[in-house]
C-alpha cells in the first residue's frame, strides 16, 4: 500500500485508528466537547458540530487529546473539518503521532 506523499493532508486517512486513540478522543469529547449526546455512543462519522461542538470547545478537545497522547496537531490540520467527527480527530491525532516519531 502506497502512503500519501502529502502527510499534512487535513483528513489524514492513511492509517486505521487504534483503540487507544479513539478512547482518548472520546474522553476529550466527553469532558470538553459540550455535546448534547454521550460522546461514548456517537458514531465515528457523526457530525460533532450538529451534536453541539463549538469552536471554543474544539480548542479544549484538541488540547486534551494532545495532552493525553503526548502529540501536537500539525498546523496543516487545524481547521473545522478536522474536528467534525471522531474519525477525523482520531486520524489527525494519529498523523501527529506519526510525524513526531
Amino acid at each position: 500500500m502506497e502512503q500519501d506523499p502529502n502527510p499534512s493532508s487535513a483528513t489524514a486517512t492513511a492509517t486505521i485508528a487504534g483503540p487507544a486513540t479513539d478512547r482518548a478522543v472520546r474522553r476529550a469529547l466527553a469532558e470538553h466537547g459540550r455535546l448534547t449526546v454521550d460522546a461514548w455512543g456517537v458514531a465515528s462519522i457523526a457530525d460533532l458540530y450538529v451534536l453541539g461542538l463549538t469552536s471554543h470547545a474544539t480548542v479544549n478537545v484538541m488540547l486534551a487529546v494532545e495532552s493525553e497522547l503526548d502529540v501536537e496537531f500539525p498546523d496543516s490540520v487545524l481547521n473545522r473539518s478536522t474536528f467534525a467527527s471522531v474519525e477525523s480527530i482520531t486520524a489527525a491525532a494519529e498523523l501527529a503521532a506519526e510525524l513526531a516519531s
